[in-house]
């Protein structure tokens, strides 16, 4: 007899995450030779040569189990940013401390609060541990704030901010978010997920200034994924309160993060003229995508991070399904509830400009 198995209800609940196309599996369906992703918000420059250099020193170490607490990486995390070790937690990509963060707070009953659209995983989280997730809709692309200290009441647990918003690009101005966060009660853990805060520019107001004025709420994001160009490795940290962070830790998996990624990403942290090189090269893309949507009449996001969120005026499944044939990977605005938008990365001058035609005829031809 065939067994049909039938897991935690919770788990009914839960929409597998949706990546960007593979570039491999593009060329073989299209039999296309050259794809460009600018779906993923991944550093046209690629890593830094000093971690590239780091990661091939270490191959011959592959044999040995990684360092299971990260200590030398969470030593260079905490030089950077002046804090103690205790206060940082080092993960397999953020995306495993959000997984971690669920495990050790929420049960059925609790609240995570979140906008919409914003980064998939917060929902994911929320129905894996079979919580409620309560979505508040983004007012000009951007988090209600007030909205959300509206929604507050005694089943709330976590407060999801993406600052900049993934897939929106906004960025939460300081007043705002020192108001908000000044009237969160305590017993809420605000998570501040701030992947993208290199690409934000000298004025954003990182979390990290709540955390050193002792604000044990607040857990800040941060990824080796983005700007860093270390995505396949998949290192991610997290920074909060002692407190805090002992707690997520006793949901982490020994040897989570393996020996390239620590090393790969404590080179990254040097090597601050591929930061520099980084930035300028998505600050003139950005602006340069921003005159020729201006130009097209398509409504865009001030983006605060390495994409841009966009008003094509058209079917994005239609322009995502034309793109891919002419070898362009974008991420369309429908999986996030947006039939008209899409989601591109900011790529090299080249490749924005060919975007930008292919852009064009496939617009004429729907």
């Amino acid at each position: 007899m065939k067994i049909e198995w039938k897991g935690r209800e919770a788990i009914n609940n839960i929409k597998p995450y949706s990546p960007g196309k593979a570039i491999d599996e593009v060329k073989k369906e299209f039999g296309l030779k050259n794809i460009y992703k600018m779906a993923s918000n991944e550093n046209p420059l690629g890593p830094s040569q000093l971690a590239i250099e780091a990661i091939k020193n270490n191959t011959s170490n592959i044999h040995i189990y990684p360092d299971g607490c990260s200590l030398l990486l969470k030593e260079s995390i905490a030089k950077k940013n002046n804090i103690n070790t205790q206060q940082i937690i080092v993960g397999n990509g953020s995306d495993e401390i959000i997984k971690l963060l669920g495990e050790s707070f929420l049960e059925k009953g609790d609240t995570i609060i979140m906008g919409e659209p914003s980064f998939s995983e917060y929902d994911y989280i929320g129905n894996l541990m079979g919580a409620k997730v309560k979505k508040i809709p983004l007012v000009n692309f951007a988090f209600d704030l007030e909205e959300i200290l509206d929604n507050l009441d005694d089943s709330v647990k976590i407060i999801a901010l993406c600052n900049p918003n993934n897939p929106t690009g906004t960025v939460i101005e300081k007043d705002e978010l020192i108001s908000f966060i000044d009237r969160v009660p305590e017993k809420i853990i605000v998570v501040l997920d701030e992947a993208y805060k290199e690409y934000a520019g000298d004025n954003f107001y990182s979390g990290l200034n709540f955390i050193k004025k002792e604000k044990n709420n607040v857990l800040i994001l941060n990824t080796f994924s983005k700007i860093y160009g270390l995505a396949a490795l998949r290192v991610g940290y997290g920074i909060g309160s002692e407190s805090l962070i002992s707690w997520i830790t006793r949901a982490k998996e020994p040897f989570n993060v393996n020996v390239l990624a620590q090393v790969g990403a404590m080179a990254a942290l040097e090597d601050i003229e591929h930061l520099k090189r980084s930035i300028a090269l998505n600050d003139s893309g950005k602006a340069f995508l921003y005159k020729e949507f201006s130009e097209r009449n398509f409504d865009y996001s001030p983006s605060g991070a390495n994409f841009i969120w966009v008003d094509i005026k058209n079917d994005s499944k239609k322009v995502f399904d034309g793109l891919l044939k002419k070898g362009i990977i974008i991420r369309p605005g429908y999986v996030f509830g947006a039939d008209n938008h899409i989601r591109v990365t900011i790529d090299k001058p080249e490749i924005n400009r060919y975007f930008l035609d292919m852009l064009d005829e496939v617009i004429r031809e729907i």
